[in-house]
């Protein structure tokens, strides 16, 4: 189990990035053409910016979790801990990773009152894109999504090869 966890996280990552990438191509094909467009034609078209907004968030909170993954986020317990007491830093973050994440995964779906379905998700959900007409629950699902992946990497971490007294390796 604890193997395939690991590869699990490792495998969601290369994904990530490929999509993560995709978005990035995305937004400035269609920034440079509304650039272009406006510029050089004066006509630039109405969807554009709205394209390019969208991949922006799906690529922020897609390299977020790219980010966690890599251990490239700000990572100030590991340097609070000696590697003697290593094991209680990693599970102070692991625990704080927690008491972010499951807050904000559970609001993408209950209300205040516990009400599935009017989360956040949920009012997005009657919300139609401003020029392209989608729903914008299609935009909101990147927050839950990249929660999941992140709490994925999180408990990945403790499964790594190699890795049984909760010291990083990777130092």
């Amino acid at each position: 189990m604890k193997n395939f966890l690991y590869v699990l996280s490792e495998r969601t990552n290369a994904v990530i990035r490929v999509i993560a990438m995709t978005c990035v191509i995305v937004m400035l094909g269609t920034m440079l053409l509304q650039i272009f467009a406006r510029y050089g034609f004066n006509a630039p078209p109405v969807w554009t910016e709205e394209v390019a907004r969208y991949m922006m968030v799906w690529s922020g909170l897609l390299g977020a979790t790219m980010s966690f993954k890599s251990r490239t986020d700000a990572v100030l317990v590991d340097s609070m801990w000696p590697n003697s007491l290593r094991l209680i830093g990693n599970l102070l973050q692991f625990f704080a990773v927690l008491c972010f994440l499951l807050p904000v995964l559970y609001f993408c779906f209950f209300n205040w009152q516990g009400v599935w379905g009017q989360g956040y998700l949920g009012r997005a959900s009657r919300l139609t894109a401003d020029t392209l007409g989608f729903s914008m629950v299609w935009v909101s699902v990147a927050v839950p999504f990249a929660t999941l992946i992140i709490l994925l990497h999180a408990i990945a971490r403790w499964c790594e090869p190699g890795r049984s007294t909760g010291i990083n390796h990777q130092d």
